[in-house]
């Protein structure tokens, strides 16, 4: 694998019309987070193979892609989970085939989420923060996985009382 020359950062910024912790809940609460996380795209089928929201907790989570067959595993570990204000997460995806074997989705190191949390009166802001990107084309995809799963987050707030 190599050494990134270059850390690309991707920064996003949202204000969801909810409340920190009914925000917070969404991005920690098991049930929640399966509704919104990685379902922006409709081939997409998301389950968790582990699922542990607290400090030192990892997280295996399985993406089927009904258009391709292909099964996309993301997985990292909880450094900081900090409620209502801050979790903070590492990032690797792998790629596995139909055939079961698998390889790295993107020649890049394990990466770093931080997502802030503010209170801006009935509405919360998310900082999210993704870093440790080695290449452009790397970051682009994620800010677009990124958009996509918080317009589906919104989505997914505005139905929930």
């Amino acid at each position: 694998m190599a050494t990134p020359q270059k850390d690309f950062t991707l920064e996003l910024r949202r204000t969801f019309p909810a409340t920190r912790e009914k925000v917070f809940a969404a991005w920690t609460d098991p049930q929640k987070l399966t509704k919104w996380m990685c379902q922006d795209v409709p081939t997409h089928q998301v389950s968790y193979r582990e699922l542990d929201i607290r400090t030192g907790g990892r997280y295996v989570m399985e993406i089927h892609d009904s258009a391709n067959g292909q099964i996309y595993i993301g997985s990292g570990v909880y450094k900081e989970v900090t409620p209502p204000q801050r979790l903070i997460f590492t990032w690797s995806w792998l790629r596995q085939a139909p055939d079961g074997s698998t390889s790295p989705m993107h020649e890049e190191p394990e990466t770093l989420v931080t997502v802030d949390f503010f209170a801006r009166e009935a509405a919360t802001e998310i900082v999210l923060k993704h870093q440790g990107f080695f290449s452009q084309a790397a970051q682009d995809e994620h800010d677009g996985g990124w958009t996509g799963c918080f317009n589906v987050l919104a989505t997914f707030l505005k139905q929930r009382p």
